[in-house]
C-alpha cells in the first residue's frame, strides 16, 4: 500500500514538472532551467506571440547564461533579465559581441563597447542617449569586472608574508647563535 501511494505521489510530481516545461504553457516568461551536465543556466523569457532569439550574457551579472528573448530586446533589457550588474562590475567596459552570421548579413565579427557609468552617475537627467542596442540572434554580452580586495583578503596576505619573514628570521637567529 505504501508503495502504491509513493508511486502515485511521484507520478503527480513528475507530471507537474513536465507540464511546467511544456511548449503549450502560456506562462513561460522567466522559466529557468539548469542543466546538470555542464552547470550552465538557461533562461526562457520568450514570448509565444513573437519571434524569439537566443543570446548569451557572460561575466559579472547575477545570473549569467543563455537566454531566449523576444526579437527587439535591447542590451539593457538583457542585463536586467540577468539580475543586473554585480558590485565588482566595471560598467565602463560592457561589450556586445556580434559574431559573423551570413543569414543576418554580418560579414565579420563585431565588438561594440558601452560605458554605463555616464548613465548611472550623472547628477542630472540629460538627453544623452542610453547606450543600448537591439540584440540579434547569437549576440553575446560580456560584462567585465574585477573582484575587489576587502580588508580580510589583504589581512590574510599580510599575515602569510609576515609569518614567513618572522619564521626565517627566527631560523637565522637560531643558526647564528650556535
Amino acid at each position: 500500500m505504501k508503495k502504491i501511494i509513493f508511486i502515485a505521489v511521484m507520478l503527480l510530481i513528475v507530471g507537474g514538472i513536465n507540464k511546467s516545461f511544456s511548449q503549450d504553457d502560456k506562462t513561460r516568461v522567466g522559466i529557468t532551467r539548469t542543466t546538470t551536465q555542464t552547470a550552465t543556466t538557461y533562461f526562457d523569457y520568450s514570448d509565444p506571440n513573437k519571434v524569439n532569439i537566443e543570446v548569451n550574457i557572460w561575466g559579472y551579472v547575477k545570473m549569467p547564461g543563455k537566454y531566449i528573448i523576444p526579437k527587439g530586446t535591447s542590451s539593457i533589457d538583457l542585463i536586467s533579465y540577468a539580475g543586473g550588474p554585480n558590485s565588482d562590475t566595471k560598467l565602463d567596459k560592457v561589450r556586445l559581441i556580434r559574431p559573423k552570421n551570413d543569414s543576418l548579413k554580418n560579414s565579420e565579427d563585431k565588438i561594440y563597447e558601452f560605458n554605463f557609468n555616464d548613465v548611472l552617475w550623472e547628477d542630472k537627467v540629460s538627453d544623452k542617449k542610453l547606450p543600448s542596442m537591439t540584440l540579434e540572434p547569437g549576440d553575446i554580452i560580456v560584462v567585465s569586472g574585477e573582484p575587489k580586495m576587502f580588508f580580510r583578503d589583504n589581512l590574510s596576505i599580510i599575515l602569510s608574508i609576515s609569518s614567513t619573514v618572522i619564521s626565517v628570521a627566527i631560523l637565522l637567529t637560531t643558526i647564528l647563535k650556535k
